[in-house]
């Protein structure tokens, strides 16, 4: 029963501070609030370039074109020198029929060209359609299979592979650091304005050591009072990105720009998920922040 009502004590304690000190509270949720704006927007911003990188990844696949004379066991030959290749996945074969019809419904003057040919021939080269586990490797990849007996060239669009992986791990570094830095500086912040906090009542907590209370129950209300602001803290930011990340994605049906490579992140439970992870570092944050000024500036 006595845990209980030190407990208790410690929450009321804190909450009389926040109340007391409604200026200085006030600073450090505005500081946490903002703070975790920018944080939830680099997690969006970061979460969905790499859903857009390994929608890349997983949609990626080398195109093999095989000698227009090469014999079915030769061609059944390449097939099984791909999959002996550690970053070859999925191996699909592609006849000179499926691409007759292919190239039929994408282009007109090219299905001319092919209708106006004598029955039974078709110039087409027979083809497997490689997906790779790595995306990272692919060039190395493509260098192992255009040395493949009877490949007579291949196609994965290089420049334009090359361009996007390394976009997106731009894009992902400097998210990932935005959030890092951004949690350090509100943690700083936090610190920072609660010590100022500390510092007003001095008095109070020299009355405190005289009377004969333990450094426990002189720290303990401070952090709770930390992650009570951190909680407060956390409200805007959250409640912005559970309906202001559902809007935009029903605003964008789901894709960032036409192509299927600009896809979303669905918002369920994505949001759900960020929403917890802003929650932590608000309380964790908060928390921290008041244990380090404490411990730190007053010396308990």
């Amino acid at each position: 029963m006595k845990l209980f009502r030190s407990i208790n004590r410690y929450f009321r304690d804190a909450g009389k501070s926040v109340v007391r000190n409604f200026s200085l509270s006030l600073a450090s949720i505005s500081c946490i609030t903002i703070t975790l704006i920018v944080v939830a927007l680099s997690i969006v911003l970061s979460y969905n370039v790499e859903h857009m990188a390994e929608h890349v990844s997983s949609n990626t696949s080398i195109v093999v074109f095989l000698d227009e004379d090469a014999t079915e066991n030769q061609i059944e030959q390449v097939k099984n020198n791909l999959v002996r290749i550690d970053n070859v996945g999925e191996v699909t074969p592609k006849t000179k029929e499926e691409w007759a019809k292919e190239v039929r419904e994408k282009d007109k003057i090219i299905s001319i060209a092919i209708d106006s040919w004598p029955a039974g021939e078709n110039h087409l080269m027979y083809s497997y359609v490689v997906k790779v586990k790595d995306i990272n490797e692919i060039d190395n990849t493509a260098s192992i299979i255009e040395k493949i007996d009877n490949v007579s060239y291949i196609n994965y669009g290089k420049e334009y592979i090359s361009s996007v992986i390394t976009i997106f791990d731009v894009i992902k570094k400097v998210c990932i650091g935005g959030v890092v830095a951004l949690i350090l500086v509100t943690a700083f912040l936090i610190a920072n304005t609660i010590k100022l906090a500390i510092f007003s009542r001095k008095t109070e907590i020299e009355i405190m050591r005289l009377v004969g209370a333990s450094n426990m129950a002189i720290k303990v209300p401070f952090i709770i009072e930390g992650s009570f602001i951190g909680f407060i803290g956390s409200i805007i930011p959250i409640v912005l990105t559970f309906y202001g990340y559902n809007a935009l994605y029903n605003f964008l049906d789901g894709k960032l720009f036409s192509s299927s490579l600009g896809e979303l992140v669905e918002p369920y439970p994505f949001i759900l998920y960020t929403s917890l992870i802003l929650l932590v570092i608000g309380l964790l944050v908060g928390m921290f922040g008041s244990y380090n000024a404490v411990k730190k500036y007053l010396k308990i």
